[in-house]
């Protein structure tokens, strides 16, 4: 069946100490850029690179976030794949699908795209150690065939034009594999070239002036990597950076609201409950936890209300997930929850970790509002490394954390595949429901788009009815941009944030 789409200043480690101290930003960052075709965009990132920028790892999405190196196949807001490097694609059979390199593209070296190029790049994720997750469990074969890749899989795979817009399978020129390890300087193929990277602490990118596409606005990005939060919120109110990832909520109210932005995430704070053993075995003991929950006490005491009710576990970083979740087949299905249990004096543990810093204190909530119900519940908590293997075995009643719902594909089956079914590898509530399994292999089997979706929900619906884990909000972060910044992009998959349209008025 064939298929063809269209695609429609330094901020160094010293400043965040400085910051933290309560010193002053001046003179730390170039001076704010001024939208004249010669301006650069300055970017202040949270986290570090941790492998040298190496696209298989998840530094790719940095490079992708800075629109420096691309992929095969991009997503539309909707999750569905559209032409990126690969103008189009065919599926010959059900394993074996055949992408068409888009011709007049160059490397940042020079370097002409071919299909070789391509392949080869692919090749290297595939051999990889460890693999790039979004491959993790696919035996993918590629082989360049005249301007044409051809890749087959072990078992037929409706989600590999998905998989193949991930950041960690960037098409990178030949150059960038030559020494030990893959160099993204200067090997990309995207809007801005990147020209130096200085260790964890900045990264330097300038305009690519032979780029395949419309040239970018701005002619660079400036990138300091600053892992203080209260850092990262001065340099928006002082503009010593035009962009800010991630300002924390707790800074939030120091800063201009005009300056801040509010993104949907694809992350749920969700309660897992043990369906193994212990207390709620019963699901009319699962449904009393469900009633006793109010979602809104924790966003406005935890969350200082910049969060999202869940009415399920996909939120609206997945705007189609709300209207199909209104549909009589999915009400139908959650129709079959059990009734509320009376309890009284029921013994729980409940398990969260101190990572994510509102955790701890969405977990202090919970546990009121459970006591209050007739729960007696009994705390643990720590740091997630030393806590995630208790989980995994099912040694708490219930367990609390902040979940990934969409993972590199941009598709959500994935991540209930893993979570909810007999077999998945991060099954938490310990569930093994043969109704479940086959909603989610139903979902799983079903091509990209509007089918494929519609069952999805009647995934969710399915593990929803029977209490399994209780969705209780959706997270966001909130992104900060100078006055006179323009079409940066608010990105809730984190893929893309300065692209070749974004620039700083003057």
């Amino acid at each position: 069946m064939p298929t063809t789409m269209r695609r429609t200043g330094r901020l160094t480690a010293a400043l965040a100490a400085t910051a933290v101290l309560g010193l002053g930003l001046s003179g730390c960052f170039a001076e704010p850029s001024g939208g004249t075709g010669t301006d650069r965009i300055s970017v202040a990132h949270m986290q570090p690179p941790r492998s040298g920028l190496s696209p298989m790892s998840d530094d790719a999405f940095k490079l992708s976030r800075w629109s420096t190196a691309e992929t095969l196949v991009v997503l539309d807001d909707l999750g569905d794949p559209q032409p990126g490097l690969a103008t189009e694609w065919t599926r010959t059979d059900d394993r074996t699908w055949t992408f068409t390199i888009r011709p007049g593209v160059t490397f940042h070296d020079g370097e002409e795209l071919t299909a070789e190029a391509a392949a080869a790049s692919i090749q290297t994720a595939i051999d990889s150690t460890p693999v790039p997750r979004i491959l993790d469990g696919v035996k993918l074969t590629v082989e360049a065939k005249g301007d044409t890749v051809e890749m087959t899989t072990a078992e037929p795979d409706p989600l590999l034009p998905n998989r193949l817009s991930s950041p960690q399978l960037s098409i990178l020129s030949p150059n960038a594999y030559a020494g030990g390890t893959v160099d993204p300087v200067g090997t990309g193929t995207g809007p801005f070239e990147l020209t130096k990277v200085d260790g964890t602490t900045s990264a330097t990118l300038d305009r690519f002036e032979g780029y395949w596409g419309e040239k970018a606005r701005a002619a660079g990005i400036d990138v300091d990597f600053v892992p203080d939060g209260t850092a990262r919120a001065a340099a928006l109110r002082t503009g010593e950076a035009d962009i800010v990832e991630a300002i924390p909520a707790g800074q939030a109210s120091s800063i201009d609201e005009k300056l801040l932005t509010e993104v949907p995430m694809p992350r749920t704070n969700t309660l897992y409950l043990n369906n193994e053993k212990g207390p709620f075995t019963d699901p009319a003991v699962r449904a009393a936890a469900r009633e006793a929950i109010d979602r809104a006490e924790i966003i406005a005491t935890a969350y200082e209300g910049r969060a999202d009710e869940a009415a399920g576990f996909l939120g609206p970083a997945l705007p189609w997930a709300a209207e199909l979740r209104n549909s009589q087949e999915y009400k139908d299905i959650v129709s079959r929850r059990a009734q509320p249990a009376q309890v009284d004096g029921v013994k729980i543990t409940l398990g969260t970790f101190t990572d994510r810093a509102e955790l701890p204190e969405v977990a202090v909530l919970l546990e009121q509002q459970l006591e209050a119900a007739g729960f007696v519940v009994e705390q643990d908590v720590r740091e997630y490394q030393y806590i995630e293997g208790d989980a995994l075995e099912g040694k708490f009643d219930s367990f609390m954390l902040s979940r990934a719902t969409i993972l590199d594909s941009g598709d959500p089956v994935a991540y209930f595949a893993s979570d909810f079914t007999c077999e998945g590898g991060f099954n938490l509530p310990q569930l093994c429901d043969t109704g479940i399994d086959d909603a989610i292999a139903a979902a799983a089997q079903a091509e990209q788009g509007d089918e494929r979706r519609r069952l999805t929900m009647d995934a969710e619906a399915t593990i929803l009815a029977g209490d399994a884990a209780i969705p209780l909000l959706h997270e966001r972060v909130i992104q900060g941009e100078t006055e006179g910044v323009e079409d940066a992009v608010r990105d809730p998959r984190e893929r893309l944030l300065v692209t070749g349209a974004t620039h700083v008025a003057p």
